[in-house]
């Protein structure tokens, strides 16, 4: 593991520097690390992460940051700007997700700091709300396996008992059966993905919908991923599924603004079907010293600038512009999905949407990644089975991406036939497919987290 990157060309600061260095020379070098290392995703050949992709978006977002960088949202008196970008995001979102079709509450939400605390603020709200109305106190949340362990983290931060169900194989979506059986009368909610991160399928909302209101527990949509683009898709014609507020039974959706709403990272909406369930995450301590305290949110002091470039990312696109660009990418997609289904020793996993996922019974699939590595391609892995994936983003639609996708796989297919039966020298790692994987994955996982520890709590040596 490579800490300091660097060190070589800049140097490491291993303790504040004795004087200040010239903001130029500053400048100067981050400008050069940021020029090498945007050049590996401007190639398209990254999968996901940088959902935009275009510089002059990012300019635009910049500036506007930077009027509101120092601004605190917590202190809405003097910056009531904050509360006009918040109620817009969160309005703008709930209009994108059919809120109008609800007629058994009072839509709202609450904007976060990304994907994780979106969710994680959804499971406190069904923890909260079912001990003030259903007096559980011993509460369990219920998952497909598919669904993102930002869930698992949530319960586990938040003494919650996390029940995971099997999928459906051939779907890779929830086995509704499956996700029925493990409700009992402690049971909050359960979450469906639309959709999910490994396999970019759709699960079967509706269903869970009928599921959970026959049984009267909550329903979270997580949307993280894609629910910023699925809702352009639907109105561009393609097959997705009914996901959001018009199905009866969700309570709550996940959307990332930091996604494909195509604003910087750092933030996500989560929008409540009715403000009872939002109002219950809310804390109060109204007899501290300080003054009476109340927060909506985890976070307490953060910067107006984030809340500023998201509402910009939104008006600026609009609805025009959220469509073409779902367009284009939705059509990158399936070129590229076309591609891998022309190779009879490749398949698909379930039916895909944007994000897709491909595995090989022939060969491990992992040599596939191993060759178009060595063309540039950076995929992210699953496992159980072993596939690898593509979250198809802005720079997949420049002219020539897929063409080189189509082309490159050719040969990876080859290489993996070639060396079938042999040992692949990449493995699944969340975030993209790591290199050097040992045998026992727990043990390298443990040997990379005690790494990390350690390099956070002892002094780095010298460079």
């Amino acid at each position: 593991m490579t800490y300091y990157p660097y060190a070589e060309r800049f140097g490491v600061n291993h303790a504040l520097p004795e004087r200040g260095r010239d903001r130029d020379e500053v400048l100067a070098e981050l400008a050069a690390i940021a020029k090498e290392e945007d050049q590996t995703w401007e190639t398209g050949k990254v999968s996901g992460s940088y959902y935009c992709g275009d510089h002059d978006n990012y300019g635009f977002l910049t500036q506007v940051f930077g009027n509101f960088a120092h601004v605190n949202a917590l202190q809405r008196d003097v910056c009531p700007s904050a509360t006009r970008f918040e109620g817009e995001i969160i309005a703008m979102t709930l209009d994108m997700l059919h809120a109008d079709a609800v007629t058994d509450g009072t839509p709202c939400g609450i904007v976060t700091s990304g994907g994780s605390s979106s969710i994680l603020h959804a499971v406190l709200a069904y923890r909260e709300h079912a001990a003030a109305h259903r007096g559980i106190t011993r509460p369990n949340f219920i998952k497909p396996e598919t669904a993102h362990p930002a869930f698992d983290k949530a319960c586990h931060l938040l003494g919650i008992e996390m029940r995971v169900a099997p999928i459906d194989p051939v779907t890779t979506t929830a086995d509704v059966d499956a996700m029925a059986a493990l409700i009992d009368e402690n049971t909050l909610a359960m979450v469906g993905s639309a959709c999910n991160y490994g396999y970019g399928t759709v699960d079967p909302i509706e269903a869970l919908s009928e599921l959970t209101l026959s049984r009267g527990i909550g329903l979270h949509v997580d949307g993280c991923l894609g629910g910023f683009i699925l809702p352009w898709g639907q109105e561009l014609g393609y097959d997705i599924p009914l996901f959001d507020f018009r199905v009866a039974g969700v309570t709550s959706i996940s959307a990332d603004t930091h996604k494909y709403g195509y604003g910087f990272k750092g933030s996500s909406v989560c929008s409540f079907r009715d403000v009872g369930y939002r109002n219950s995450q809310y804390f109060f301590n109204t007899d501290w010293t300080g003054g009476k305290y109340c927060s909506p949110g985890i976070d307490g002091s953060r910067s107006s600038g984030l809340l500023a470039a998201t509402w910009a990312a939104m008006v600026t696109y609009g609805k025009e512009g959220y469509r073409e660009h779902a367009r284009a990418i939705f059509e990158a997609a399936a070129q590229m999905q076309e591609a891998v289904r022309s190779h009879s020793q490749l398949r698909m996993l379930g039916s895909p949407t944007f994000c897709f996922s491909f595995t090989s019974d022939d060969f491990d699939i992992y040599h596939v990644n191993d060759f178009m590595k060595l063309r540039g391609w950076r995929f992210n892995g699953q496992q159980y089975p072993n596939a690898i994936h593509m979250a198809v983003t802005g720079p997949q639609t420049q002219p020539g991406v897929t063409e080189a996708f189509a082309t490159d796989l050719v040969e990876a297919v080859a290489h993996g036939v070639a060396h079938a039966g042999e040992a692949a020298g990449s493995s699944a790692i969340y975030g993209g497919v790591s290199g050097g994987m040992t045998d026992d994955a727990d043990e390298f996982i443990r040997v990379v987290m005690s790494d990390m520890m350690d390099h956070q709590q002892t002094v780095p040596p010298t460079a």
